[in-house]
């Protein structure tokens, strides 16, 4: 980090309060990480008191029993997101288990959580136009925003207070060392690829999750993996059919689980949708409780994708970028031992049909 503290702090002030930027774009345009610029409002002993003002407190790294302790803050927002997308559920987090290094929470904040990817927690307090925000914000190692709580007027105030005092850190200096972003994986040549066993092992997967396991068995990069994939499983979309798929959901009422995430969160949504909007180049979704952003010129490949079950085909909808990661996934809304909902996938095949009638 090369500018001062004082420079850092004193340009937040100046972008929130004159051009209400967001903590990101100030980030962009500071050309330092998110994570380093929250860094930058540690070591403050006093609230925030005007607008412009922000407070951070380094938390220890004690994730899963961090992650543990949300619920006792009652209903929060869940925010996940990636450079094209955004995430917002509003519920309370329950049931928080781990599987090896995966944690897990499940329930209305349904959540994957990838620890090895977590390097740095701040409990975060802001003074915005609407009052006083408070915050939990979790970075990587490169300073990239991995997973944030926000509190809504009904949270828990005290018992955030309390999360504070448990995982405070003794380091309140007011900065973090980064590293350079990792860069995606490279692909295997196609040639270096035996397709003919991708197929067969394709054909023998008995749960979507098997599909994780193959790619690395063969080597190759999702969108590899589905490039090569037969036609009888793998079909591409218009990058444009986002739009339709969640207009029509709305407009039918189909229940979807739409996932979005990082390499350090997954986070899911369950449930039909309601209110679609389009603002310039995002398509958003803005419910009560679920809002989605989603920014269409970032999408570069969309996939329609068939894989066996024991509970039969699961169809999704996947959504890729330019070098190949993941910004959304879409299914119909269903529970391990139930087949997917008809219309669901009566949806799905229908953008096909639309799509090969258009290239027609």
């Amino acid at each position: 980090m090369t500018q001062s503290i004082y420079s850092i702090r004193q340009s937040f002030g100046t972008f929130r309060v004159n051009e209400q930027m967001r903590h990101r774009d100030i980030a962009k345009r500071l050309e330092i990480s998110e994570g380093e610029l929250i860094a930058a409002f540690l070591g403050i002993d006093t609230p925030p008191l005007a607008i412009g003002e922000m407070q951070a407190v380094r938390l220890l790294p004690k994730w899963s029993e961090i992650m543990a302790s949300i619920e006792s803050l009652g209903e929060v927002m869940a925010l996940t997101r990636n450079d094209s997308c955004v995430h917002e559920k509003v519920g309370i987090y329950k049931n928080a288990s781990q599987e090896g290094p995966v944690g897990l929470m499940v329930g209305e904040i349904d959540l994957r959580l990838f620890y090895h990817a977590w390097e740095y927690g701040f409990v975060v307090r802001e003074m915005t136009k609407d009052g006083l925000q408070r915050s939990l914000q979790f970075f990587d190692r490169a300073g990239v925003a991995i997973h944030k709580i926000h509190l809504r007027a009904q949270s828990c105030v005290a018992n955030y207070d309390a999360l504070l005092v448990q995982f405070q850190s003794h380091d309140q200096a007011p900065e973090i060392l980064v590293t350079e972003p990792g860069k995606p994986a490279a692909e295997l040549p196609d040639q270096e690829i035996d397709v003919r066993a991708w197929h067969q092992a394709w054909r023998a997967m008995r749960d979507t999750h098997d599909f994780f396991v193959l790619l690395r068995q063969f080597k190759v990069t999702r969108t590899q993996g589905l490039r090569l994939a037969e036609p009888a499983f793998v079909q591409a979309l218009p990058v444009t059919c986002i739009k339709d798929l969640l207009e029509t959901a709305a407009s039918t009422a189909t229940p979807l689980m739409v996932f979005v995430g990082n390499h350090g969160m997954l986070q899911i949504h369950s449930g039909p949708i309601h209110k679609v909007m389009l603002t310039g180049s995002w398509i958003n979704v803005m419910d009560p409780r679920f809002n989605l952003h989603l920014q269409m010129d970032s999408v570069a490949q969309a996939w329609l994708v068939r894989k066996p079950t024991i509970d039969g085909i699961v169809t999704s909808v996947e959504l890729f970028n330019n070098d190949g990661e993941a910004i959304a996934m879409f299914f119909g809304e269903r529970k391990p031992g139930k087949p997917e909902l008809g219309t669901w996938r009566a949806l799905a095949d229908d953008l096909l049909a639309r799509s090969t009638a258009v290239e027609a």
